[in-house]
């Protein structure tokens, strides 16, 4: 099979679905390149949402206390999932993974239990996290502060078992938190639309896991780090912090980085552009 031919999986990150790779697919498509996006465990068509938001009359004090319905959802779940998808798109052959955000703990976790058959593993502004460290660890390091996801919170992780944003909040301040959070560069219009396809919760469980890397297993796999100049939710200075990581760990093979000036979902500012740079890649 050439590079070419490769199949590509677009792998989205916490409360998004495959829906917010439908630009980027539709332009690889158009270069001849086989895609598909697919939905992560608790997520898109795999999601339960939780009642308190919908419920009328609307009980404000449940958003903070009501136990979600994705909290079994873990990475293990999570990475086993992603693994019979690479399995079932690539037929036994190699397939090129893309992820995003929170995506990118899931590939390195289907990268170590199947690196033969991840022909590339491209981290779009994803966490990468060393080995044996959560990626909850990696929100709260220092290099991520200023982030504005984790303030957006509604409800504690650990007593709901999930990470909570309250999408039906008519407040004006708060929904701009979530576009500066997620969209700061993408037109208000689909800014919006995108804030109307999003989960309300995402699985605890798949942050809270860890992965134990090999050299024969993530470590052996080759690797693109897409970084986001102006992300406001994986902070530029934790994705410089993945890439040293992940190279001092496995030094005989680096990341490869590819720079975007964009805020962290280019897949809808930029798409052109991300399209262009995974169609490179093998």
């Amino acid at each position: 099979m050439s590079a070419g031919s490769t199949p590509m999986i677009f792998v989205h990150g916490y409360w998004h679905g495959s829906w917010c790779w439908s630009e980027v697919i539709a332009r690889v498509a158009a270069m001849g390149r086989p895609a598909v996006a697919v939905d992560m465990a608790g997520h898109g068509l795999r999601a339960d949402r939780p009642q308190c938001l919908t419920r009328r009359p609307f009980a404000p004090e449940a958003v903070a206390t009501e136990v979600s319905p994705v909290a079994g959802v873990d990475l293990d779940q999570a990475g086993d999932l992603l693994v019979s998808q690479i399995r079932e798109i690539g037929q036994g052959r190699p397939v090129t993974v893309i992820a995003h955000s929170m995506g990118g703990t899931v590939l390195t976790r289907a990268a170590q239990l199947v690196p033969e058959l991840v022909a590339h593993a491209v981290y779009l502004t994803a966490f990468m996290p060393p080995s044996d460290v959560p990626g909850i660890a990696c929100v709260q390091m220092p290099e991520n502060a200023g982030e504005l996801v984790a303030p957006s919170f509604r409800a504690d992780p650990a007593a709901i078992g999930a990470l909570r944003l309250d999408l039906a909040s008519d407040d004006p301040a708060y929904r701009q938190q979530l576009r500066d959070a997620f969209f700061g560069d993408v037109d208000p219009a689909v800014a919006d639309a995108a804030l109307g396809l999003l989960t309300p919760d995402a699985p605890a469980g798949i942050a809270l896991g860890a992965t134990t890397l090999t050299r024969d297993g993530w470590g052996s796999v080759p690797r693109t780090y897409v970084t986001c100049a102006r992300d406001m939710a994986v902070r530029p200075a934790l994705q410089k912090k993945f890439i040293s990581d992940a190279d001092a760990a496995f030094p005989d093979n680096p990341t490869s980085v590819v720079a975007l000036d964009s805020s962290h979902s280019p897949f809808l500012s930029m798409p052109g552009q991300v399209a262009d740079i995974v169609a490179k890649l093998g």
